[in-house]
């Protein structure tokens, strides 16, 4: 008999899997289940975009791109950035069409990461940093942010994080789990200390648009000095609702995006020839797409931060993104505990916080990405739930 394990790759084995599937899995299962747990826009692309993707196979346009994708789409994304973000790119050779972020972010790892370098991730943050940092043979360092400075990374924070061995630190704001988001004054405080220790930045902005109130979203490649230090990370997934269509971007210094191109022509060939068509009409004409769903999920988030403060579980109000990230540990129940309690008793799925790092422990992250009528009904069960754990603790 075959013991596959000697033919698997170690590091590969010894990742554990995402701590998001498991509940996934249990409501795919279960019969009148409502999920808060998925990050994905309930909104349809919008009708222009997906035509202009049909006209694209209608009209034959299925070959293979450039490897670094469209040049129409690479001047468009470039023209994105230097219009919201006030930050320049050259089309030709400092921007690269990914399949999805997520692609941007391990061509990014892989291109700079060497065995033993060390690498500070923001935390509680999306679940596929780490794994991509210690498949590379390199060392992932928790950075972790607080509920009391509303998840915010600070200079302090940083600095005291920093070693010999840092070369690279993993900025995720908007952010997800918490919605957190940095402001100017931030990226300031935390750009004086990049510069300090010579570090490097991988800032995922796959959330950029959608941010609330007044102040819009600030890249940190717009921050003095920070330009050069810095690929950005962004996509068509959350902005435009375009999970299916596997599309994102990198932008950064020529000599980085080369390399991240030379692994992407050999890992991918190119990204989906219809999506980039579509994607060139989300840039020019989807400005109104975009302010249509932000102002639809800030009706759902404060909806839903309302809904869970007059439960009782505190709350901060989130900035960015399409989630929240309430305490739960006023139930006396860990993260865990209390997602799968709430799935069984209440069939309502949310994530526990500690998937996204163990200082997200006695958190749970909830998206409203959802119609209005599931996160109410949602809300109602899960304040049933937690009025049950008070009554059984005599509370």
């Amino acid at each position: 008999m075959i013991n596959y394990n000697d033919f698997l790759n170690r590091q590969i084995l010894d990742i554990k899997p995402s701590g998001i599937r498991k509940y996934f899995s249990i409501a795919e299962e279960m019969e009148d289940v409502i999920s808060l747990g998925v990050g994905e826009p309930d909104f349809l692309t919008p009708w222009h975009i997906r035509k202009m993707g049909i006209q694209t196979l209608e009209n034959g346009k299925t070959r293979y791109t450039a490897n670094a994708g469209l040049i129409e789409l690479r001047q468009e994304i470039a023209n994105f950035y230097k219009n919201k973000h006030n930050v320049e790119y050259n089309p030709k050779n400092e921007v690269l069409v990914t399949v999805g972020g997520s692609e941007g972010i391990d061509m990014c790892i892989r291109t700079i990461i060497s065995q033993g370098d060390e690498v500070l991730i923001v935390e509680p943050s999306f679940v596929c940093y780490r794994p991509i940092v210690e498949m590379c043979g390199g060392i992932a360092v928790a950075l972790e942010t607080k509920n009391e400075n509303n998840f915010r990374l600070t200079a302090e924070e940083l600095e005291a994080a920093v070693t010999d061995k840092t070369k690279l630190l993993v900025l995720p704001y908007p952010n997800n789990p918490t919605g957190a988001v940095m402001r100017e004054e931030d990226l300031i405080a935390i750009a004086k200390v990049i510069e300090k220790y010579n570090l490097f930045v991988l800032s995922d902005e796959i959330y950029s648009a959608l941010t609330y109130g007044d102040k819009p979203h600030v890249s940190i490649a717009s921050i003095s000095g920070m330009q050069e230090r810095t690929v950005v990370i962004n996509g068509f997934s959350k902005t435009y609702s375009m999970t299916g269509w596997r599309l994102g971007y990198a932008l950064g210094p020529k000599p980085v995006i080369e390399q991240m191109t030379k692994l992407h022509q050999f890992a991918i060939m190119s990204a989906p020839t219809n999506s980039q068509y579509a994607a060139i009409e989300a840039l020019k004409y989807g400005d109104r797409d975009i302010e249509k769903m932000r102002d639809d999920y800030d009706a759902r988030r404060r909806f839903t931060v309302n809904a869970f403060r007059e439960i009782g579980l505190d709350c901060f109000e989130p900035e960015g993104a399409f989630y929240i990230f309430p305490c739960i540990k006023s139930t006396g129940l860990t993260s865990d505990e209390f997602c799968e309690q709430l799935i069984m008793s209440k069939h309502v799925a949310v994530i526990p916080g500690n998937a996204f790092g163990e200082c997200g422990e006695g958190f749970i992250r909830v998206s409203y990405c959802y119609s209005i009528e599931n996160i109410k009904e949602a809300v109602k069960r899960i304040g049933e739930f937690v009025k049950e754990l008070g009554d059984r603790n005599g509370n």
